[in-house]
């Protein structure tokens, strides 16, 4: 199951062939990284992309363990993108892989349109860019009237035309508290072009109720946590692993937990194995708190004052800017940030990376 789909181009027209899964493992939802204040190429309205850092940081996450990418999802600002940076973002991003030696690792391409066709061409569109899974948003803007019913044909719609196997991205924070009820996961589960979903939400017993859910095929749909907070107690319940964004900054701190986990469930979970999980799972609540409260804006904050990774300063409106207090916010941060630093560096050291 843990193989990649061929890339091929064309679209999936019929509910025959089933589609697999992305690679079991801990993924990020990457940044996108534009050119830094003082720079010639940069504008203050709309700044170009910075492919440059954009691979340095995607090398430093495979170096780090991470599984694969997932690009232009909601901390990708990918609605603040033009469909021909869209493209070009994703191509550089597998050529730059591919060329480092990690053909293996899949770009996982996000999509936040509310129009089915719209989203269809964007599915192709990352295709075409390299692209090899599509993790679509759920449609939010009418969400108070939208039924059960109405969101299974919407994704049943799209997945099946999709060029691209179908990930269901479901986030209510940025889809106007569109709830996706786990009865309707149970029956998109079973569309042969739906491989999994990425939960980012904290909703632990609806979480439980889909992914160890008996009646949906677990090897035929994954489900992801977004929320590195809830790695531990998701994989208890069934949960293959995480897209998050704390793992953008401390990759092998989230690896080193999953790594953990699985391995100690195949051996036999020892009380030494409890601890380490306990204690990396704290470790990784302590990091979140600056995730949960700033999203992109903070883990670009992060990478630039940990790692000298891109600017801290550096999004689109209206997300430029940074930190509204700079210093002052930062305090509040760092001495948990320096600690995962340590501890990365640590993991890095003894090798327990990808």
């Amino acid at each position: 199951m843990d193989s990649l789909p061929a890339r091929t181009n064309g679209t999936n027209t019929s509910r025959g062939s089933q589609a697999s899964p992305p690679p079991k493992g801990i993924y990020v939802p990457v940044p996108t990284f534009f050119a830094k204040e003082g720079t010639s190429a940069y504008d203050a309205v709309t700044p170009p992309l910075d492919l440059e850092t954009q691979t340095e940081h995607s090398l430093f996450l495979v170096r780090g363990g991470i599984k694969g990418l997932v690009i232009l999802g909601s901390t990708g600002e990918a609605i603040f993108l033009r469909s021909e940076e869209r493209k070009e973002l994703i191509a550089s991003q597998r050529k730059a892989l591919d060329d480092a030696g990690y053909k293996d690792r899949p770009i996982i391409a996000g999509t936040a349109t509310q129009q089915i066709d719209d989203t269809l061409q964007l599915v192709k569109e990352s295709k075409e860019a390299g692209a090899e899974y599509a993790m679509v948003l759920g449609p939010g803007y009418f969400a108070p009237a939208t039924s059960q019913e109405g969101i299974r044909k919407w994704f049943e719609a799209i997945a099946d035309r999709s060029a691209l196997p179908v990930m269901i991205y479901h986030y209510p924070g940025v889809t106007n508290n569109l709830y996706i009820a786990p009865s309707t996961f149970e029956k998109l589960a079973a569309h042969p072009n739906i491989v999994g979903t990425k939960l980012s939400h904290g909703i632990i017993d609806d979480q439980t109720l889909i992914a160890a859910n008996p009646r949906i095929d677990h090897e035929h749909f994954y489900v992801f946590t977004g929320l590195g907070q809830n790695l531990l107690p998701v994989l208890t319940i069934g949960g293959v692993a995480a897209i998050d964004g704390l793992a953008g900054v401390f990759p092998r701190i989230v690896v080193r937990l999953f790594r953990i986990y699985n391995e100690s469930a195949a051996r036999g979970t020892t009380e030494k194995d409890i601890d380490e999980m306990r204690l990396l799972q704290y470790r990784i609540c302590e990091g979140e708190k600056l995730v949960a409260a700033w999203g992109v804006v903070g883990i670009k904050e992060a990478l630039a004052r940990v790692w000298g990774m891109g600017s801290k300063t550096g999004g689109r409106l209206p997300l430029a800017g940074g930190f509204q207090d700079g210093e002052k916010e930062w305090s509040k941060w760092s001495e948990v940030y320096q600690g995962l630093k340590e501890m990365e560096e640590q993991f890095k050291a003894e090798g327990k990376e990808g």
